[in-house]
């Protein structure tokens, strides 16, 4: 055989086997129903199980694991996965948003953080737009004053599985533990907290003028949403 490469005429074919890739897939993709390729690409990546996404691409349209863009009525919600009960301070915390509106018909949002075991309320945020570059700030600071915990439980809200979150938490070695959809109870903390919250600061929100002008609306506003934030805190 001339003309032929010494290295093309050793060289032999490697068997490639994606048994084990295909099997933790489609285990990130039950663990995490709303995670699509990309992101079930990342989480591969993060234990070296797969470089190039083409790959992950592949075996994804090959088990049919594609997201359903119909929203269905009502669905089966997923195995519950029972988590220990926190042992220590600052072990397992709780996240969840409160709405409610303003006099003026702006709406605004609380961000509470619960401590599983102590039930104290580390932070509260609050403000007319939270996001999830927002609640990985005010993690910063907690982080800064005391400590961050092992396990934070959270809804599926676009602020918490979004990838900022996702990608934080990653960093700092935190597992963000998901409540099914439409199951509030499993993350019973923060919604008993939220609803002391509600019932004990609803007035606020309802003060007996209205202001007349946009200017002095959005004083009130501001004034209204400081005061709501130390009510919680009290």
């Amino acid at each position: 055989m001339t003309g032929v490469s010494p290295t093309v005429f050793r060289y032999e074919p490697k068997e490639n086997n994606d048994d084990v890739l295909r099997k933790r897939l489609r285990e990130l993709a039950d663990l995490r129903k709303r995670f699509g390729s990309p992101r079930l690409h990342i989480m591969l990546q993060r234990e070296n199980l797969v470089v190039n996404h083409k790959r992950t691409e592949r075996i994804y349209k090959e088990e049919g694991l594609a997201l359903r863009r119909k929203r269905r009525r009502k669905g089966a919600a997923g195995v519950r996965v029972v988590m220990p009960a926190a042992e220590r301070p600052n072990q397992m915390w709780s996240m969840d948003f409160v709405t409610d509106s303003l006099i003026t018909g702006r709406k605004f949002r609380a961000l509470t953080i619960i401590d599983n075991y102590t039930r104290e309320c580390p932070a509260i945020e609050v403000d007319t737009s939270l996001g999830g570059r927002r609640v990985i700030e005010v993690l910063e600071r907690l982080e800064a004053t005391r400590g961050l915990p092992e396990v934070i439980t959270v809804d599926n809200g676009p602020e918490f599985a979004g990838k900022a979150l996702d990608e934080w938490t990653y960093r700092k070695g935190i597992k963000l533990n998901f409540i099914r959809p439409g199951k509030p109870v499993e993350n019973a903390f923060a919604e008993s907290f939220n609803c002391e919250c509600q019932a004990k600061t609803h007035p606020l929100c309802r003060p007996k003028n209205h202001p007349p002008f946009q200017g002095q609306a959005r004083v009130v506003e501001c004034q209204l949403i400081r005061g709501y934030q130390d009510a919680l805190r009290a």
